[in-house]
C-alpha cells in the first residue's frame, strides 16, 4: 500500500513542470498586453499614446530639448 501511495506522489505530485507552465503563462501575459497596445481600440491607443510620450519626454529630458534623428 505504502508502495501505492509513493507512485502515486512522484507521479502526480511533481514539479518538473512548473517552470515551464509559469514562462509560458508570463509569455501569455505579455503577448496580450503587446497586442493591447499595438492593436488595441480607443484604450489601447491612448496606451500607446502615453507610453510614447513618456519615452519622448526621457528623450527630450537627456537630449536638453534637442532630437537627435539617427
Amino acid at each position: 500500500m505504502l508502495d501505492v501511495l509513493k507512485y502515486m506522489k512522484a507521479r502526480y505530485f511533481n514539479e518538473k513542470g512548473q517552470g515551464i507552465t509559469e514562462y509560458a503563462l508570463l509569455l501569455v501575459f505579455v503577448v496580450a498586453i503587446a497586442t493591447a497596445v499595438l492593436f488595441g481600440t480607443n484604450t489601447g491607443s491612448s496606451l500607446a499614446h502615453g507610453i510614447s510620450s513618456a519615452f519622448k519626454s526621457v528623450v527630450d529630458a537627456l537630449t536638453g530639448g534637442h532630437t537627435v534623428k539617427l
